[in-house]
């Protein structure tokens, strides 16, 4: 970019991929989080504020989202909860949705307890819950070391206490957790299927391994999270899912089936039905 473009020019070279609404919000949310320009400033005057060295980042910025990386890792950060999380290519992006999964656990959560997070990816839900639960004690768990190195990083930066452990949940056997009050997982759940009618923005950067299940299986994780939690519960201890919204009963009748019981549902910010919670049996 060899010279200033208007707030028009610059999203109109993000609509081959987006909507016009989004592009506008796309280039909103760069101008404001890396450089400082309000909405007012951008209208008005568009990049002509940069310095020169600002005007060759912004081109780079501007390449990649055209590129159709999602603008959070272009930023390199990600708003969860009304907090900042580092996020970079290997973690998936913190979703709006499951800010709902968070509140609910803390809504239901009396302190002191023990919580544990399984798949903590960038370690929104982890960081999250220990923050806004103070007294808990909260373990991060996830196969990715990318994944813990992230969660490690903002757990440290936004001043919470997160015990990281690695460790593939398929197959469990290298560490033993001890008993916890709250299971959370947001795990794999996009059937390989649905992978055609995912924005560009996903299919080509986010983890693959973070997303997707066999359409032969897409129960396959909450199986593996949800025996895992039998084990690690105590009487009575809370399990919660974020699930695929065609698979979300399912899950729960899964937990029905393998001693869970007081089984809730709740829907998503946009009216679809995520979310399933669950209480271990009391022998």
């Amino acid at each position: 970019m060899d010279q200033s473009l208007s707030y028009s020019q610059l999203w109109h070279l993000l609509t081959p991929l987006y909507e016009a609404g989004e592009a506008k919000a796309i280039v909103r949310m760069v101008m404001e989080s890396r450089f400082h320009l309000s909405t007012a400033d951008l209208l008005c005057y568009g990049s002509s504020l940069l310095t020169p060295e600002e005007q060759g980042e912004l081109s780079g910025m501007m390449s990649r989202l055209a590129e159709a990386e999602p603008v959070q890792y272009v930023l390199g950060e990600a708003v969860f909860m009304d907090r900042w999380f580092h996020v970079e290519r290997g973690v998936l992006i913190p979703r709006v949705e499951t800010e709902v999964l968070c509140r609910w656990i803390v809504e239901e959560t009396t302190s002191p307890c023990r919580m544990l997070d399984i798949g903590c990816g960038s370690g929104c839900i982890a960081v999250s819950l220990a923050l806004e639960s103070p007294d808990a004690e909260v373990t991060a768990l996830d196969i990715s070391s990318k994944a813990l190195e992230v969660t490690g990083a903002n757990a440290a930066r936004l001043g919470a206490h997160v015990e990281l452990r690695q460790m593939d949940i398929l197959n469990p056997e290298a560490w033993k957790s001890p008993k916890v009050d709250v299971v959370v997982s947001n795990p794999p759940y996009v059937c390989e299927s649905e992978r055609s009618a995912m924005h560009p923005n996903v299919l080509r950067h986010e983890p693959a391994e973070a997303l997707y299940v066999p359409d032969t299986d897409p129960l396959l994780f909450y199986r593996a999270i949800g025996d895992y939690a039998r084990q690690t519960l105590v009487p009575e201890g809370r399990i919660y899912f974020e699930c695929n919204p065609q698979y979300v009963e399912a899950v729960g009748e899964w937990l029905l089936g393998n001693v869970f019981s007081d089984l809730s549902y709740r829907d998503d910010p946009f009216g679809k039905k995520r979310f399933v919670r669950a209480r271990l049996v009391h022998p």
